[in-house]
């Protein structure tokens, strides 16, 4: 990860951990950067010698309020069952800890979860390692656990202030979707300027109708994608739960599919993760059929994504390739034009 980053950069952000760590009286650890997407998350090493994750969380994405709310959902579904990380206590007891601006820098917020054991099921972009056998388990555990989440999500009471983004009709087809305005950032052409405002209007009242008759919608990760699923011996497990909030529980499903279509066995691939959550949770064959709808619009959030990030390395060239991906993806959409 750091490798592809610029030096300045790079430096600003582990300046940052160093700071960040003293609050946890880890003045003397190395932090080392592990990803750079939403957050900078560091891997440090405890005072008992155990690792951790440290989370620089991007400025200006989520509030305090909203910051607070992810960790006390993680806390449900860790008392729930599911294994997730949990939060680790500051030296004062705060669980989130306010960095003050600098000259470099602007304020932020940071914490440190604990470390989940296990590997990432793969790397965007590249064929996945595991042979067609050993991808059956991991999908079908991936699909269970998944409708595990949504079933404890059903259950739990949410407390009073709980904040997260809506990925529903508004959040990510109104005029300022949760991931940005992907119709019309700068990096497309005219051609698919024209196209994605198009495509948008053409989704919008299908999702709106959805929401009218009680499409399954509740929290959800909404980024499962495989560097978030760690596949370990005894199944799988979900990290980085910064993008969570509340949103139709098929564009969980579409987020952990989409990125696998190219696979080879990729329709073995999505037997798996459906038979593994329609061994925890209903889905009907109506609202499956919709699933290439929610493939779309995952693969719509993330042009205006990256157009966010212009300082991310290949986000000139991810811009155009999702926006020809989702134009591509609209053409076999089961709707009306």
């Amino acid at each position: 990860m750091a490798e592809h980053l610029p030096r300045r950069l790079l430096e600003g952000l582990e300046a940052r951990a160093q700071k960040a760590i003293a609050h946890w009286g880890l003045e003397n650890a190395k932090p080392t950067l592990l990803k750079y997407r939403e957050n900078a998350v560091f891997r440090v090493t405890l005072a008992d010698g155990e690792p951790a994750a440290l989370r620089l969380h991007r400025p200006g994405y989520h509030d305090e309020s909203a910051l607070r709310s992810e960790l006390q959902w993680m806390t449900a579904l860790r008392d729930g069952g599911l294994a997730v990380p949990s939060a680790i206590a500051a030296l004062d007891g705060r669980l989130l800890v306010r960095l003050a601006p600098t000259d470099d820098s602007a304020g932020q917020h940071a914490d440190i979860v604990s470390w989940m054991h296990g590997a990432p099921l793969g790397e965007s972009g590249v064929p996945l390692a595991y042979g067609a056998e050993r991808q059956a388990v991991i999908f079908h555990a991936l699909g269970a656990l998944m409708a595990d989440m949504h079933n404890l999500a059903d259950r739990w009471s949410v407390p009073t202030g709980f904040k997260r983004a809506s990925w529903d009709a508004e959040g990510l087809l109104g005029e300022r979707p949760v991931w940005g305005r992907f119709w019309d950032c700068q990096g497309l052409s005219d051609e698919q300027k024209l196209g994605l405002a198009g495509l948008r209007d053409r989704l919008r009242p299908i999702l709106e109708r959805m929401s009218a008759g009680g499409h399954d919608y509740g929290l959800i990760h909404a980024d499962l994608v495989r560097e978030n699923v760690l596949v370990r011996d005894d199944g799988v497990a979900f990290i980085d739960f910064d993008d969570a909030g509340f949103g139709f529980r098929l564009f969980d499903i579409a987020t952990a599919l989409l990125k696998n279509r190219t696979e080879p066995n990729y329709e073995a691939i999505e037997r798996s993760l459906v038979g593994g959550y329609r061994s925890k949770r209903p889905l009907s064959d109506a609202a499956l059929s919709t699933l290439p709808i929610f493939m779309t619009l995952r693969s719509l959030t993330y042009i205006g994504w990256f157009a966010a990030r212009p300082e991310l390395p290949g986000a000139k060239a991810r811009i155009k390739r999702y926006a020809d991906e989702s134009l591509r993806l609209a053409q076999t959409l089961p709707v009306p034009a």
